[in-house]
């Protein structure tokens, strides 16, 4: 006979324990452990003797003897930053989570694909967050009419994956994984539990039967899909929504992906008809650039293998506190003090008793170092108050000494800032071996210390 025991679980990474702990033992988080029930068998365990193992050699192959269709890997969903953040497409019976913050745009990016994808294939939208008539009344909000587009508003896990195995629609949409739940397991909707079992459940489905499924995942406050990180592991992609509330602009960015490099972006602009994609990214960054106003420099991002021109603000300023504060939006902040350490001590510049605020416009975040070299820039021009013309781009990755190290890239990033309309671009002399300069319509200054990118702007 069946007995229940009360087991706790890290919401973060999944953690089993028997007894509650402030600190997970796994990943170290602090006040994760949730309690929950879990059923145990009571039946006394079978011999060794009668147990059947089964037979396997038949289902084993090797790799060059697996049948594929080329033609028929990928589906396009219409979108091309969609398609290029999961690296060229849907696959068949992949699984792929989609996250971000409530009205951020998810289950209207999935809706506006399901109008092209409806041309071709069936596709099955499984609400558990709104009714059927509620889902018409935003699909007629975004123009979407396909006659091969099926809705049902269900929060059974298993029911749903009998339809889906039924009906065989060849593309499926939970909208979303924290709203279903298994009447057999313990705990409610969005429980650690039952959120689990349900993406488990979801992904047997879709690799058995191969159809592809995006499931569209909640956040918590701080940002993460909520439920715990066995989750992600159990699908093929991740992908998270970002933007801000303020602003239409939405970025699109790929955590985990198992058929696609997890580099690449996709920009979209949210408007009354829906999410629009934006096809030149750096021009949407550079919109409403200041002219002449000390502070101001622009930084190549490559994202993948896409360029992108972002802007970093800096401001320098007298402190009224007795420690100056250090505030970073966009970039690492430890990576903001190394940068004042270096201007400080290699260069003389004084930064102790003044606050220095620095910011990329747009949302974008810079995570490389080899963006360095604009922000030293937008701090000396803020300091010195000096103006950095609006034609000129500082690229390189600082060291400690002061000296300016190279940079990957480095041909893609000075077409890009050609193709902008950029008329000088300040990077380090060591990435330019192999860059043919005399081709080019844009001047290239090599450099090899930040006091020599200084002297030549």
């Amino acid at each position: 006979m069946a007995k229940v025991k009360s087991v706790f679980i890290c919401r973060e990474c999944g953690y089993e324990a028997t007894k509650w702990n402030g600190k997970c033992p796994a990943c170290g988080e602090w006040n994760t452990l949730e309690e929950t029930e879990s059923v145990v068998s009571s039946a006394a365990p079978k011999s060794k003797r009668s147990v059947s193992v089964k037979d396997l050699s038949d289902s084993i192959y090797g790799i060059n003897d697996v049948e594929m269709d080329k033609d028929e890997v990928r589906y396009e969903t219409g979108l091309s930053e969609l398609d290029r953040v999961l690296g060229g497409g849907l696959v068949k019976g992949s699984l792929v989570l989609l996250g971000g913050e409530p009205g951020i745009g998810k289950s209207t990016l999935l809706l506006q694909i399901c109008q092209f994808l409806g041309d071709g294939h069936t596709i099955l939208y499984v609400s558990g967050e709104e009714s059927a008539r509620q889902i018409k009344l935003r699909a007629h909000r975004l123009g979407v009419d396909s006659e091969n587009l099926y809705l049902l508003a269900q929060t059974d896990c298993e029911a749903i994956c009998a339809a889906i195995v039924k009906e065989r629609p060849e593309i499926v949409i939970i909208d979303s994984i924290q709203t279903m739940s298994i009447n057999g397991l313990t705990g409610t909707q969005g429980s650690i539990t039952q959120v689990r079992e349900c993406t488990n459940m979801f992904m047997h489905t879709a690799k058995n039967e191969e159809i592809p499924m995006f499931i569209v995942g909640h956040v918590n406050k701080d940002g993460n899909i909520a439920g715990p990180k066995v989750m992600e592991h159990i699908v093929d992609a991740v992908m998270v929504f970002e933007g801000q509330r303020n602003l239409p602009y939405r970025i699109l960015r790929a955590v985990k992906n198992r058929f696609g490099s997890t580099n690449e972006i996709g920009v979209f602009e949210m408007a009354g008809d829906g999410l629009r994609e934006v096809d030149n990214p750096s021009a949407m960054m550079l919109e409403g650039r200041p002219v002449g106003v000390s502070g101001c420099c622009v930084a190549c991002v490559m994202e993948g293998s896409r360029p992108i021109m972002a802007e970093v603000q800096a401001l320098v300023t007298k402190s009224g506190f007795s420690a100056p504060r250090r505030t970073a939006t966009g970039i690492d902040y430890n990576r903001l003090y190394i940068i004042i350490a270096v201007l400080e001590k290699r260069l003389g510049f004084f930064f102790g008793g003044l606050d220095a605020y620095i910011n990329v416009i747009g949302g974008m975040r810079i995570d490389e170092p080899a963006c360095d070299l604009s922000v030293a820039a937008a701090l000396w021009s803020s300091l010195t108050d000096k103006p950095i013309g609006e034609d000129v781009i500082h690229l390189g990755e600082i060291g400690l000494g002061g000296e300016l190290r190279s940079i990957p890239f480095a041909e893609q990033r000075i077409l890009e800032a050609q193709r902008m309309g950029f008329n000088k671009i300040i990077l380090p002399r060591s990435a330019l071996k192999g860059v043919r300069t005399d081709r080019l319509d844009i001047k290239v200054i090599g450099v090899s210390s930040i006091r020599q990118a200084f002297d030549a702007i």
